[in-house]
This record gives C-alpha cells, structure tokens and sequence, in this order.
C-alpha cells in the first residue's frame, strides 16, 4: 500500500465555451458595464459603488414584494423572514457609502462634470423602493417617459399598494380597527399618518410580544431605522463633498437631502411607542 500523498483531482476546467459560472453571474458583462468619462481615478470607484446601490435597490424591491404578496394571503412568517432578509441588505447598501463617504469638495469636483445632468434621484429602482415604502408621487414617473418598459414598471408600482397598505390591511382582518379611509385611500398618493393607525401599534405593542403582528411591526421598525439610517449617510456624504451647492440634474442638493431625512417610514410603528 502506497503512503505517497495524493492531490486532489485538478476540477474540469475546459467548458467549450463560457463557464457554467460565467453563465450564471453574468461577471463578463457587470465588469464591462464601466465607462468613464474623465481622467481622474476616483470617477471608477464613483461609478462602481453607484451600480452597486443600483443593484442592492433591486434585491430590496424584490424583498418588500415577496413580503407584500405574502401578506396579501395572509402568511406573516414569510413576510417576515423577507424582511429579516431585507435588514442585512440594508446594511450592505448603507455601508456602500464608505468609499464614498470621505470625498473632498476638489475630489469630487474633478469628475463631477462627468455626471452631466445625471442625478440620483432619477434612479427607477430607487423609486420603486420609495414607493414600496409608501412614498408615492405620479411625478416621479416623468423622467421616465422615454424609457417605455421602465415607465411601465414604475407605474405598475404606483398604483399598486405599498407594503405598508399591505400591513395595514392584513391588521384590518385580524381584527384591528384600522378606518375604512385608510383602507381605501388612493394609494397612487404619499402614505399620511392617522391617529387610528397610531392606537392600532399602541394596542399591539401593549399586548403579546411573541404575538406574529408583533414580531411584523418590529420587522418593519428595523427595516425604518435603516432607511432613516441610509438617508441621513446619503445626506453626510454629499455635504461634505459638495456642501450647500445645488445638486447634480439640477436637484436641490443637501436642502432636499435633510427633508427626506427627517422623516420616517412606517411613522406610526414610532409614534406609538410613547403611548405603550
């Protein structure tokens, strides 16, 4: 009996053609996706953290969706684990912002004029987080009009009900007394907060911790406090690279920034705590 040691098998590596792995990734084609438009060495992490964000914003739509969906048939563990899975998402999407996070007005200013009248906020996926999360707007489908598939989603996504609709409603059937204006709103319009929905959280949190509704509104409060958590790292990244000046595409920079991180998603999950 032979003691020689014995490697291991060298694995298949002749596929005829792209790897089975190639053929899964697509790694070809998201390390090609990268056109600079200026010389300066910065601009590639720039453009590459910004498609990052692009395609964290497309797992987190997918999450809310899965979770809405869930809850329209009435399956709160499911929901709730797409929502656990949503809150590591997050966390990777939020810490996109540490290569970006300590940018100079200069540092930014040498590939800024590369960004034309590029702006985040024309981002589509974004926008449809945004309105997953109830912040609805018919406007925001403007920019879009060119482009007829993603104007197709986007409006699919505004007339569709938000995630939050979805909890709402299914706290309506279990009992709770969520009013009947808040049930059929438009839900083309931006979520406003009731009072009725504030009693609703407060009885719910003063009751059964274990309780599944319970669990939900905490799920929900986790994925808000990373959202709050993601536009006020958005908002301190770009007033320190850029200040008070108006933002790219024209928007209105940090000004616009500081409003939207004052505030909150699911707003009565948070205003209920002071009555529990």
């Amino acid at each position: 009996m032979s003691h020689e040691a014995h490697e291991p098998e060298t694995p298949h590596l002749d596929f005829k053609g792209t790897t089975p792995y190639e053929d899964y990734v697509k790694a070809d084609v998201l390390t090609h996706l990268q056109h600079l438009l200026s010389d300066d060495p910065g601009e590639m992490v720039f453009l590459v953290t910004t498609q990052v964000m692009e395609l964290w914003f497309t797992v987190l739509v997918h999450e809310w969706e899965t979770a809405a969906k869930a809850l329209r048939e009435d399956d709160v563990p499911t929901a709730v684990d797409a929502l656990k899975r949503s809150v590591r998402e997050l966390e990777a999407l939020n810490a996109s912002w540490k290569p970006l996070s300590g940018l100079t007005p200069a540092q930014f200013n040498s590939y800024r004029g590369a960004l034309g009248e590029g702006s985040g906020f024309q981002s589509a996926m974004y926008r449809r987080l945004e309105f997953l999360l109830g912040d609805k707007s018919a406007s925001m489908l403007v920019p879009h009009r060119g482009a007829p598939r993603v104007h197709a989603e986007l409006e699919k996504a505004l007339h569709e009900p938000s995630l939050y609709d979805e909890v709402l409603r299914l706290l309506a059937r279990r009992g709770h007394a969520v009013p009947d204006e808040v049930l059929r709103r438009d839900v083309t319009r931006k979520y406003e907060p009731s009072a009725e929905v504030e009693a609703v959280w407060t009885a719910v949190y003063a009751g059964d911790e274990r309780d599944e509704v319970a669990r939900l509104g905490e799920a929900l409060t986790d994925v808000a406090e990373l959202v709050w958590r993601w536009r006020n790292d958005h908002l301190v990244a770009t007033r320190r690279a850029m200040g008070a000046k108006t933002g790219t595409g024209g928007s209105a920079g940090v000004a616009w920034l500081e409003k939207r991180a004052q505030k909150s998603v699911f707003p009565e999950l948070w205003t209920a705590r002071s009555y529990v």
